[in-house]
């Protein structure tokens, strides 16, 4: 597995070059004790593999903009880089993330890019973002309903029907009991730089928020893959299914931009052991479930990627994944 013995790591994503495929995932000192302050004390590390257990750890990728009193604009990410995906287009690297700004105490979410012609050098596109919640359709900071605005987690795609790109985002719509209106975001673009704000691709109802949003293609169906902490499981879906729930979760459907649906209350994880899970496809067409080993039975962060599982699509499109041993045992 993925363990740096001075850094916590969780949030990933992924690209691969031939046979390397190279980890970009959110790091912070394990010198802080305190593990609820990584998120505020993050930068952006990067692993390379061809086996996906033995990892070479490559130079940092980016870290928060430095603030200048003298400058006319503050950069959109000067307190954090968060989670965010990679996309091959015309010879170059696009990196989406998250950036919040140190003035506004990291409430305001918002989505910008870097981008490298060599996975290893990024050069920061300007001090803006490029993709920003539109109150249209989605909720803007109000802490009387949420703890932040909620518009992060970028993971970008190329429909190739069509040739138009798509970010998937962890956002809240703006309506609805405060508890029920996690959304997966949506957003499009010709050329990857000029975005359109598009409605959510899924509806409110259960959910505080979806983080971490993921598309794969398995079988001729689009599996749209999140997670939750139990703590965002909205009141009613609790009534309805009797339980909170933590871990990734997963919704079909027969077309990237769905519609989707749940095929099951189960989640693919659930025991709160796993999370920010992805699917990994490698050059050989095998599939993995990978994610962060999160808490132990004792409450301790762990902060370490785990070995990549076997996933499975059985009766119905269902996914199930094989756990010979405790993942905490790996």
């Amino acid at each position: 597995m993925l363990r740096l013995n001075d850094k916590w790591v969780w949030d990933f994503w992924f690209a691969q070059d031939g046979a390397d495929t190279h980890i970009f995932y959110l790091q912070a000192d394990r010198s802080l004790k305190d593990e609820r302050l990584r998120h505020w004390n993050v930068s952006i590390g990067h692993a390379v593999s061809q086996d996906l257990r033995q990892w070479e750890v490559l130079p940092d990728a980016l870290a928060p903009s430095p603030v200048d009193p003298n400058a006319t604009v503050e950069p959109f990410d000067t307190y954090t880089t968060w989670t965010g995906s990679i996309i091959r287009h015309a010879g170059e690297w696009y990196m989406f993330y998250t950036g919040s700004r140190r003035s506004e105490k990291g409430l305001v979410q918002r989505i910008g890019l870097a981008t490298s012609s060599d996975l290893i050098h990024w050069t920061k596109h300007g001090p803006h973002s490029l993709i920003e919640a539109d109150p249209t359709w989605y909720e803007l900071l109000d802490l009387d309903l949420w703890h932040d605005q909620a518009w992060r987690d970028p993971w970008v795609f190329k429909d190739e029907e069509t040739g138009r790109f798509h970010a998937l985002i962890t956002a809240r719509a703006n309506h609805g009991p405060a508890d029920e209106r996690g959304v997966i975001g949506h957003a499009s673009s010709d050329n990857l730089i000029d975005w359109q704000v598009e409605p959510p691709l899924t509806q409110p109802g259960e959910f505080g928020h979806l983080e971490v949003p993921q598309v794969v293609p398995i079988d001729g169906r689009y599996y749209l893959l999140f997670s939750c902490p139990h703590e965002t499981t909205a009141k009613s879906r609790i009534d309805r299914i009797g339980q909170r729930q933590d871990g990734t979760g997963y919704m079909m459907s027969d077309a990237p931009l769905g519609p989707y649906h749940m095929p099951t209350d189960k989640f693919l994880v659930t025991d709160g052991k796993l999370y920010s899970g992805k699917v990994i496809t490698t050059p050989t067409g095998d599939m993995f479930y990978m994610s962060f080993l999160n808490y132990d039975g004792e409450g301790n962060f762990i902060g370490v990627l785990n070995d990549p599982l076997p996933i499975h699509v059985g009766e119905g499109g269902l996914l199930s994944i094989d756990f010979d041993n405790d993942p905490l045992d790996q």
